[in-house]
């Protein structure tokens, strides 16, 4: 008789963590916004949750729409999950909100800053609708606590 082939779960694929435009500036632009941490501190902090948690993530940023939406489609078939920072796009692009509904996994928004207590044309964000949840005004914690719960929504 033939020993059973151990069960595995299936490896889940990398979770995309997407920053958008002036990210890149973290720790340099309006630090009493949005504080002294760089970008390369906050992808420095999510690959230790993200090893605690035992998923992998994909880091990116980008200042192009265009490149974003690429990100966002292709993480239909390379990724678990999505963290996106869009930043101002998050106020401007139904772009990323379409892409984001094409891609089909979960997607947790983030913003580093309180969006509701900035100016008022910050309130609306185009694509919450294809978020399963929006974190806000929490700092760079914002993305660890993204990272958690994808990671509860991945089975992890």
């Amino acid at each position: 008789m033939a020993a059973k082939a151990a069960r595995r779960s299936p490896a889940v694929k990398p979770v995309l963590v997407l920053n958008g435009p002036n990210l890149n500036m973290l720790g340099k632009r309006q630090p009493q916004i949005y504080g002294r941490e760089t970008l390369a501190d906050v992808e420095k902090a999510c690959r230790v949750e993200a090893t605690r948690l035992g998923l992998e993530i994909e880091f990116a940023q980008s200042n192009h729409e265009g490149v974003l939406v690429d990100l966002i489609q292709a993480a239909r078939e390379k990724n678990s999950g999505i963290v996106i920072n869009a930043g101002a796009y998050s106020h401007t692009s139904v772009a990323l909100l379409d892409a984001l509904n094409a891609a089909e996994v979960p997607t947790i928004e983030v913003h580093i800053s309180n969006i509701y207590k900035r100016e008022s044309f910050r309130h609306r964000s185009y694509i919450s609708p294809a978020a399963v949840g929006v974190i806000a005004g929490l700092g760079s914690q914002g993305y660890l606590l993204a990272l958690q719960a994808l990671a509860r929504l991945l089975g992890r």
